[in-house]
């Protein structure tokens, strides 16, 4: 009897763990692994799930960075740029015999200076985020192809290329840091004051005004933010790829966004969490993975991946109409009792 008590007496903590679209997202995707594994066992063997997460490393980040700038309620579509140039630079850098520690910074300061170029043009000039962008990302893309004097970076020193494939007691470093890096950025957007700053901003940029919250300042930083983090995946990319082409990062960005999206961060701002969207690039990298242990035709990709989203969102959106509605239904009966 005790301990039906205590179970009837936690429902209302697990009926909110249900609503979240974290949760639900985290149920697809355990959701994907078990469908195709009944298809091809081998997708679920830890081998597999291990080369599903180090593939989506890439996206993870660049997914975090995107996060910060969609809750303010704009976009960043400069993103594959900024990996390809950052990409090209650290590449040169280790090639031509630099220390790796130089290389870092200096893709970590390209990011820094495109995000500060974004944030000036979107809060300063009053530029549209997908204008700016958007003409920042032609920018950068032509900016590599005459730093590399349209070459591809090639001939990557092996011992960058294996900070990919550093274990420690069986678990991948690079995933480690990157999931130990997720839950800390997590904590910061919901315990801190100044971390919900950029739900408040998307939410009610005038509101925030009216509050005190340097509402432009912010802006920008979550582009800084969005600029560093692309970086860093360039960073991983010349890690697991070892090399650099002319075109490495496009069209990147719209999977991003597509990730964020599909993990729960809302295109209008004030909505989200990096762990949503970290989940949401997982799911779109496994997905890819899935068709290929599914044995369907890589010309279906793009496709089957693009409907799914769909697919995933519309569920998604008509769930959360339905509670919304159940709960202003509670709450106008509350009122007329």
């Amino acid at each position: 009897m005790e301990h039906l008590k205590e179970v009837i007496r936690h429902m209302p903590r697990v009926r909110k763990i249900f609503k979240q679209r974290e949760f639900r997202t985290f149920l697809f995707l355990v959701l994907l692994f078990i469908v195709v594994g009944f298809i091809n066992s081998d997708y679920l063997s830890l081998q597999n799930i291990d080369r599903s997460l180090k593939s989506s490393l890439l996206y993870i980040v660049l997914a975090v960075g995107m996060t910060f700038v969609l809750l303010t309620g704009n976009l960043d579509i400069s993103v594959g740029g900024t990996l390809g140039l950052s990409a090209a630079v650290c590449g040169t850098i280790l090639r031509d015999g630099g220390n790796i520690l130089l290389a870092v910074i200096a893709a970590i300061l390209i990011g820094a200076i495109i995000g500060l170029i974004n944030g000036f043009g979107v809060t300063k000039l009053k530029i549209s985020s997908f204008i700016m962008t958007l003409a920042i990302l032609s920018i950068t893309r032509v900016v590599q192809v005459i730093y590399t004097d349209g070459k591809w970076v090639e001939n990557i020193p092996a011992n960058f290329k294996e900070l990919s494939n550093i274990d420690i007691f069986g678990i991948n470093l690079l995933s480690f840091i990157v999931i130990v890096g997720v839950i800390f950025v997590q904590l910061y957007l919901s315990r801190s004051s100044k971390g919900r700053y950029y739900n408040a901003i998307g939410d009610n940029a005038d509101g925030a005004i009216s509050l005190g919250i340097p509402v432009n300042r912010y802006i920008a930083y979550s582009f800084v933010i969005s600029g560093i983090c692309a970086s860093l995946a360039g960073l991983i990319f010349v890690s697991q790829i070892g090399f650099v082409s002319t075109n490495a990062g496009a069209g990147i960005e719209l999977t991003v966004i597509a990730a964020c999206v599909l993990g729960g961060v809302s295109l209008i701002g004030g909505i989200g969490t990096v762990v949503g969207a970290a989940l949401g690039a997982i799911i779109l990298t496994s997905i890819n993975s899935a068709l290929v242990y599914m044995k369907v035709p890589a010309f279906w990709n793009d496709t089957i991946s693009g409907s799914l989203l769909i697919i995933i969102v519309v569920i998604d959106a008509l769930l959360a109409f339905h509670a919304n509605k159940k709960a202003k239904k509670l709450r106008l009966n509350a009122r007329v009792l």
